[in-house]
């Protein structure tokens, strides 16, 4: 089943590559729950079958990049690029995008959470195995706001522009 807007977002365990210590994080792979992650916060989340792939490493993160500032001053609290592969990969990947302090590049390494989402794809035939499919969501406290699923091969719904109107249009947090 396919995670869809109104859905809380299943806990699973993700990773992040942290470059320096501190807040009881150590240098390396981190694992972290999900849903510690999203409690109390707005978060944006765009979802990619794959680091260093080239939609991705010329669209999809220089976007979310580019749009930060105006997602943050939207009320976004973090912005997560989430990928079917490992922390170190997508620690390597977020230095070469420059993403340090903008974009968290959260690795799904088992593909647990991508599969709980119901937004897994089969890229075995082009040698990929399983991935993400491209998607964006807003994030409210663990609940889904809005969902953009893009179609196989596409990326049109799923970028940062569409991403940073529908937070304005959805206004400020709820208190």
């Amino acid at each position: 089943m396919t995670i869809k807007v109104g859905d809380t977002l299943p806990d699973a365990t993700v990773r992040e590559f942290i470059e320096v210590e501190g807040n009881g994080c150590a240098v390396g792979p981190n694992a972290f729950q999900v849903a510690d992650l999203v409690r109390d916060k707005r978060i944006v989340i765009f979802g990619l079958p794959g680091a260093y792939t080239p939609t991705c490493s010329a669209k999809h993160v220089p976007g979310y990049l580019q749009e930060h500032d105006a997602l943050k001053a939207a009320g976004v609290d973090e912005i997560w690029c989430l990928s079917v592969n490992d922390a170190f990969v997508m620690g390597a990947w977020g230095r070469d995008q420059k993403c340090a302090g903008k974009v968290r590049m959260i690795a799904d390494g088992a593909a647990e959470f991508t599969r709980k989402l119901g937004l897994e794809v089969d890229l075995s035939a082009g040698g990929m195995g399983l991935r993400s499919r491209r998607y964006s969501m807003l994030v409210d406290d663990g609940v889904v706001k809005t969902l953009n699923l893009e179609a196989p091969g596409k990326f049109e719904v799923s970028d940062a522009a569409t991403m940073l109107r529908q937070v304005v249009d959805a206004g400020p947090v709820a208190t």
